[in-house]
């Protein structure tokens, strides 16, 4: 039940559909991004930037291993690390070496990736995609598509299998690689730092490592999960251009870039509330009343009493995203008739 056939079955269809060449699977996307991290072997010196709009496990994972790292505003528009961010970033905290850039695509959409990878070639740090929100995304370069986790351009890349995710092990998450140094160095910390010799009862232990393994339960889960991806996928892309259509020509609202090749594991809209007569607080309230539950991504670290030494001044456009977004339902089951009472109540509100 621990650690057997489904769970390598499952990274053997998994790798297959990323085109990756090692997929290795774990027990939760914060899980995914720990053994990545611990398999670059940072010390305590080394600098890692984040972007500032995005779910905390990584910062906290970063605190709780003692490693310096420094957050970077992002776009005000969808919500991630551009060039120009990452270089105010080095340049506001005076840094000279990255071991580690790590990039989230929020909401499912793959933005900069280009000028993302000059910089990697530029300053030579690790890429890790935080790609939690974009199982089943693509990325555009030279006009070629790529697979988010295919790991061509990235280092490692982490994923997510949390319930609301594009496919589900219930809990799990996975971490994909095509350096084989990597691979065997994760394979190894996700079950206690053991390395297999070959006679099974025979074992060394070379690193410190954790219980980060998936259950063949989540796995056979996640199995038949991945043979619906296209399904799943079709249907959050047809959920989002319902939106785009209903929503196009409302005034003080914009709208995400509306990508056939995005997961679409969030719909954030962006509504200028200083230009309406109501609050995002007070439009949540009604819209709750009637049922439907929007949602916030994310809330920026520096309003954090963890992160309270950060100087909320640094990140304008954190400020600005985040004044302004608003997250709408979107799942797998989500009907026509739900989306249009959703779609009807919030353009009344807003007109």
């Amino acid at each position: 039940i621990s650690n057997g056939r489904y769970v390598s079955k499952f990274e053997n269809e998994v790798g297959k559909y990323l085109k990756s060449k090692f997929a290795l699977t774990c027990s939760s996307g914060t899980a995914a991004l720990h053994l990545a991290f611990l398999s670059l072997k940072l010390k305590k010196n080394d600098i890692v930037i984040l972007p500032i709009i995005n779910f905390i496990a990584a910062a906290n994972i970063l605190s709780l291993m003692n490693i310096k790292y420094y957050f970077a505003d992002i776009d005000k528009i969808t919500g991630q690390i551009t060039k120009e961010t990452f270089l105010e970033c080095v340049k506001r905290n005076k840094i000279k070496k990255i071991k580690i850039l790590v990039t989230s695509y929020l909401g499912g959409q793959v933005h900069n990736i280009e000028d993302i990878l000059k910089l990697k070639k530029k300053y030579n740090f690790y890429l890790v995609e935080d790609a939690c929100h974009a199982f089943g995304s693509k990325y555009i370069i030279d006009k070629k598509k790529y697979p988010v986790g295919c790991a061509k351009h990235s280092d490692i890349s982490t994923f997510s299998f949390h319930p609301l995710k594009t496919i589900t092990s219930g809990e799990g998450g996975l971490i994909t690689t095509r350096k084989k140094e990597f691979y065997n160095r994760i394979k190894a910390l996700r079950s206690h730092g053991f390395i297999g010799q070959k006679k099974y009862w025979d074992y060394n232990l070379d690193l410190n490592g954790l219980n980060y393994r998936m259950s063949d339960i989540n796995a056979a889960l996640a199995s038949s999960q991945l043979s619906k991806i296209n399904i799943f996928l079709k249907k959050r892309y047809e959920i989002a251009k319902s939106y785009h259509h209903n929503f196009k020509n409302l005034k003080n609202v914009s709208l995400p870039e509306l990508q056939k090749h995005s997961s679409w594991h969030l719909f954030i809209i962006k509504i200028n509330f200083n230009k309406i007569l109501i609050s995002r607080d007070n439009l949540i309230k009604k819209l709750n009343k009637l049922n439907i539950f929007p949602q916030v991504h994310y809330v920026p670290a520096f309003k954090f009493k963890k992160f309270s030494y950060i100087k909320e001044k640094n990140f304008p456009n954190a400020i600005q995203y985040f004044k302004n977004c608003l997250s709408l339902p979107i799942y797998f089951e989500y009907s026509k008739i739900s989306q249009k009472i959703v779609i009807k109540n919030i353009v009344n509100i807003l007109k």
